[in-house]
């Protein structure tokens, strides 16, 4: 986790920074709790900071209900929207003002995966994503095992190109991406020159 103060109005317009990357198993998030600091403020257009309390966030934490389903294996990004326009609360006649923070959860995956295999696994191999002309991913086989990960849906072409010069390239044609599910491969046999 990744802890840390933000600027809250320097991250719209497709602005934002990242708070956490775990490997998440699959199943469901149903929620995620939001441990906030104690240096919460605003600043008016005079420039006067005001402090804001949060009641019961910098203690047990900010609940977020997500209630939806995670594919482990899968690149997913949960993006926190924070409604500053809700979230700051004048608390009666005090002068005081509350920090009760209204965010909406949006989780959804990040294109889809291809994994396969390499034979002999003893070659190290370049594995390419390519359409068209264009280059959109690669990765390098381990064991003989590969994983692209988080690449748009579409098709492509998978070229394996073995490190050990003594075996010729691969082609797999017209390999499917589809969002949010990850596409299996059959195994690539390298042939000898």
């Amino acid at each position: 986790m990744k802890t840390g103060a933000y600027n809250l109005l320097d991250l719209v317009n497709d602005k934002d920074t990242v708070l956490a990357d775990a490997e998440i198993p699959t199943g469901k998030i149903s929620q995620i709790r939001l441990v906030l600091g104690d240096n919460n403020y605003l600043i008016t257009n005079e420039g006067e900071r005001i402090n804001l309390t949060t009641p019961s966030a910098q203690q047990s934490g900010l609940k977020l209900n997500i209630h939806q389903p995670v594919i482990g294996g899968i690149i997913n990004k949960l993006t926190l929207d924070f409604d500053v326009a809700k979230s700051i609360v004048k608390a009666g006649n005090s002068g005081k003002y509350i920090l009760k923070p209204v965010i909406r959860a949006v989780l959804e995956a990040v294109g889809g995966n291809i994994k396969g295999g390499v034979l002999p696994d003893s070659v190290q191999t370049a594995v390419l994503a390519i359409q068209g002309q264009d280059t959109i991913a690669s990765t390098y086989s381990l064991n003989g095992g590969y994983v692209i990960r988080g690449i748009p849906a579409g098709a492509y072409n998978l070229h394996f190109i073995p490190t050990d010069t003594n075996f010729l390239p691969a082609v797999k044609i017209a390999v499917p991406v589809v969002l949010g599910q990850i596409t299996t491969v059959d195994t690539v046999r390298l042939q000898l020159k």
